[in-house]
C-alpha cells in the first residue's frame, strides 16, 4: 500500500515571505503598509516589506484565552485597546465577558509592553486611506487577524489584505468575508498547527523583532524581482 504523500511545507518564514510578496506585486503601485503580527509574523512581513519597497510596522494583538485555559482562544486584544470576542466561544466555556476583565487587562499590559519595546518612542505608521497589508506566518482559528482587521479598519484603512503562510480552508473563508482580499500559501485540510507546515519554525524573540523593524528603516528595501 503507498504511503499517503506528505503535506507540503515552508522551509522558513523568510520563504514564505518572498513568495508572498511575488503574490502581493501587483500591490506595489497602491503604496501600501505592511504591518505584522509579532512575533511570527515580523519575518514575514520584512521580506514582504523590503520587496515592495514600502513601509513595515507591526499591529501587536494578544490572544485572549480562558482564564483557566490560557490557550483556548476567546477572542484578541489590540494595542489600540480596541478588543474582538467570540461570545459563542465565551458562552461554550462557561464564561461570561465581565469573567475575563482580569486577562484583558494582563494582556494589554503586555501589549503596550511590547509596544514600547518595538517601536521605542516612533508612532505607528499612519493607515488612514491607504491598502494595508496584514501578515502573520500562520492562522488556525484566524481570531488576532479578525482583530486586526477590525482595527485598521476603524483607524481609516482604504482596502484591507490579509497575507500568510498558512491556514485551514474554513479559516481562510471566515477572513475573506471580512478581509478584501486573503492571499494563502498553503490551505491543508488537516490542520494542528501553524509549525508542522515550516521545515524551520524556531520560536522569534523581541530582539529579533526589534533588529528586523530596525533594519527596515535603515536599509532601502529591494525592488520587486
Amino acid at each position: 500500500m503507498a504511503r499517503p504523500a506528505a503535506p507540503p511545507v515552508l522551509r522558513d518564514r523568510e520563504e514564505a515571505g518572498r513568495t508572498l510578496a511575488e503574490r502581493l506585486a501587483p500591490l506595489a503601485a497602491e503604496a501600501p503598509v505592511v504591518l505584522a503580527l509579532p512575533r511570527g509574523g515580523v519575518p514575514v512581513a520584512f521580506e514582504i516589506a523590503r520587496r515592495l519597497r514600502v513601509p513595515l510596522d507591526v499591529l501587536i494583538v494578544r490572544k485572549v484565552g480562558a482564564p483557566e485555559n490560557p490557550e483556548y482562544g476567546l477572542g484578541a486584544l489590540v494595542e489600540d485597546g480596541s478588543r474582538y470576542l467570540d461570545e459563542r466561544r465565551v458562552r461554550e466555556a462557561g464564561y461570561r465577558v465581565r469573567d475575563l476583565e482580569t486577562t484583558i487587562a494582563r494582556e494589554l499590559e503586555e501589549v503596550r509592553r511590547r509596544a514600547a519595546a518595538y517601536r521605542g518612542a516612533a508612532p505607528p505608521v499612519p493607515v488612514r486611506g491607504r491598502t494595508v497589508i496584514l501578515v502573520d506566518d500562520g492562522v488556525a482559528t484566524g481570531g488576532s487577524v479578525r482583530a486586526a482587521i477590525r482595527s485598521v479598519r476603524t483607524h481609516g484603512a482604504r482596502r484591507v489584505v490579509v497575507a500568510v503562510g498558512v491556514a485551514p480552508p474554513e479559516t481562510v473563508a471566515e477572513l475573506a468575508r471580512e478581509a478584501d482580499e486573503v492571499v494563502v500559501l498553503l490551505e491543508p485540510k488537516v490542520f494542528f498547527a501553524v509549525g508542522e507546515f515550516y521545515r524551520s519554525f524556531d520560536q522569534v524573540s523581541d530582539l529579533e523583532v526589534e533588529r528586523l523593524l530596525a533594519q527596515s528603516r535603515r536599509v532601502p528595501p529591494e525592488p520587486v524581482g
